[in-house]
């Protein structure tokens, strides 16, 4: 009989590092009807406070159904196709951003890599406005994943 590798389940530890070394994941939400909605993101983790924020624009989809039913889940892949990470838990909607650099505003600039920030942080604070940006902020209860340990 052939012995199969099996799945090991990863530590709080290590599937928080995955969130952190990640910043694309396919956020879950649930439809009226029940079925979840599931839509690519990019992210920001904040270890310390376990939460999971992402930026999008108040009429998105996901907002409504974030504002009839909170619950929601983040899938994120590891390094190969074998490992991921899931994080569970409620979601709050801000309100939109309504005055360049408000504090919705400053969030959102504060989720962006201090490499990747814009050169015209004005513009880009007037831009978040003009979008009607809001920040998702899934505070995280439940971290799950594993990982496929596969020798060459």
């Amino acid at each position: 009989m052939t012995q199969r590798p099996v799945p090991r389940p990863l530590s709080d530890e290590a599937l928080s590092d995955l969130l952190a070394q990640q910043q694309f994941g396919t956020l879950a939400t649930v439809k009226r009807s029940g079925h979840p909605h599931l839509t690519t993101m990019v992210y920001s983790w904040d270890p310390e406070a376990r939460v999971v924020r992402f930026s999008t624009t108040a009429d998105r989809v996901k907002i409504q159904h974030l504002r009839l039913d909170p619950h929601a889940a983040l899938h994120v892949s590891g390094g190969d196709v074998w490992s991921f990470a899931v994080a569970e838990g409620e979601a709050v909607v801000s309100e939109s951003t309504a005055v360049p650099g408000d504090a919705v505003g400053r969030e959102l600039l504060g989720m962006i890599p201090q490499s990747g920030r814009p050169e015209d942080e004005a513009a880009f604070l007037e831009e978040l406005v003009a979008e009607r940006r809001v920040v998702i902020r899934l505070k995280v209860d439940r971290l799950y994943g594993s990982a496929l340990d596969i020798d060459g």
